[in-house]
């Protein structure tokens, strides 16, 4: 259905010509009916609603912060759940975080950089694989646009990092993860924890990452798919890139991730959709990890919508792929 061949029907096709495919794996997985509806729902109705939110005025943006983080995590899968602060980041910590024996996944939440973690999507989420290692999971609360700039949330993500090695985690004992702004975000904390000389965590996981800040209208992905991509409205993100990066240098592969050099980076899995606007967003990036020696596997799957892991209650395929990434962080780990 998915593979990436010349049976393929054209409008499956990977966007970018490649001669080498070798890290990038296009996930044959059959979407079912329901998920088919849940998929045109979302973009008759989160769309547009994103769309309005992200062009509304700053106390608009505040106070849908408000309502996001009154919310509460619907099941912390066994674990302990508190609001901390880690070094000198707050955020929400799922399990012991004193107890250093253990390994600790490092979730970098997505939002657009201007919400904070949802807890029906990212602490769930966490809280679900940390239960299932027998390990820890910490969001860290980075700071959010528009009150606070590029690097200020990078910074952050930077100092909480840093703290987890201090509290005394072996890096091979920490799994750093992030989806979407979050995704971003990871691929830039992995070049400052090398700028750093920091040790490198055991594995990273950058799902639907944004890697391009200063070009709207590409990687190609965000005009082919910018009427299909059920969640994100691409032309509305342009507020978001003035909101978050301001005037900064978009070259910067800190803010672009897209041209970092990725020698040194851990092993990576990357995870994204053929139906969003940030697909190529991904793929170049996994391309330019592997020619940069990196371990990395990059999987694009069907239909399902940008940041597609977290969504558990609504699409049943969410469970193979929670499976996958459960595998993937074992492996790393090297748990039993």
């Amino acid at each position: 259905m998915n593979a990436p061949n010349s049976a393929m029907p054209a409008s499956r096709q990977p966007l970018l010509p490649a001669p080498v495919e070798s890290c990038v794996v296009y996930r044959p997985v059959p979407i079912s009916t329901r998920s088919r509806i849940i998929v045109w729902l979302l973009k008759i109705v989160l769309r547009p609603w994103l769309a309005r939110m992200i062009r509304g005025s700053d106390e608009k943006v505040a106070k849908i912060q408000l309502q996001v983080s009154h919310m509460r995590c619907p099941n912390n899968h066994g674990l302990t759940q508190e609001y901390t602060i880690v070094g000198r980041v707050p955020g929400h910590v799922f399990g012991d975080i004193a107890d250093t024996s253990k390994p600790i996944i490092l979730w970098l939440h997505g939002g657009a950089f201007i919400l904070p973690a949802a807890p029906h999507a990212h602490l769930e989420m966490v809280a679900s694989l940390a239960s299932k290692i027998g390990g820890v999971g910490f969001l860290p609360d980075y700071r959010l646009a528009p009150r606070n700039r590029f690097p200020a949330a990078l910074d952050d993500c930077e100092r909480a990092y840093g703290a987890l090695l201090e509290l005394g985690y072996p890096a091979s004992r920490i799994v750093v993860g992030g989806d979407s702004a979050g995704g971003h975000l990871l691929l830039g904390l992995l070049q400052r924890i090398r700028k750093n000389g920091w040790p490198m965590p055991a594995c990273a996981i950058p799902v639907s990452p944004a890697t391009e800040m200063g070009r709207i209208h590409s990687p190609p992905s965000r005009t082919w798919k910018r009427h299909s991509d059920p969640i994100l409205p691409i032309a509305a993100l342009q507020r978001v890139d003035e909101m978050f990066a301001g005037d900064w240098d978009a070259s910067d592969p800190e803010l672009s991730p897209l041209y970092a050099d990725c020698t040194g980076f851990p092993p990576m899995l990357m995870l994204a959709t053929n139906n969003e606007v940030l697909t190529d967003d991904t793929v170049l990036m996994a391309r330019r990890a592997k020619a940069a020696g990196v371990d990395v596997k990059c999987e694009i799957w069907p239909l399902l919508p940008h940041a597609f892991p977290l969504f558990a209650s609504l699409f049943p395929e969410v469970k193979l792929v929670r499976k996958e990434m459960l595998e993937y962080i074992k492996a790393k780990l090297d748990l039993a």
